[in-house]
């Protein structure tokens, strides 16, 4: 979990509010919200960036072994 993290493999894309769940994938806010509900990541999952905190702060206080993230497709 990083609060702000940049991709070191997308040209230093920011990913704020990061929770990795599988290797260099994770969920965080994107400044892109119109394109949200639209393919334009690698593999990530994008939030508005007040879910994606959201999400973080839940994850801060239950921890990451009592969460779950689970893709669907």
């Amino acid at each position: 979990m990083h609060r702000m993290w940049y991709s070191k493999k997308y040209d230093n894309a920011p990913m704020p509010h990061s929770v990795f769940f599988s290797g260099g994938y994770a969920v965080h806010a994107t400044n892109a919200v119109k394109r949200l509900g639209q393919p334009a990541s690698h593999g990530c999952v994008r939030l508005h960036p007040d879910n994606a905190a959201d999400f973080y702060q839940l994850v801060e206080v239950f921890g990451p072994a009592n969460t779950s993230i689970v893709i669907v497709k």
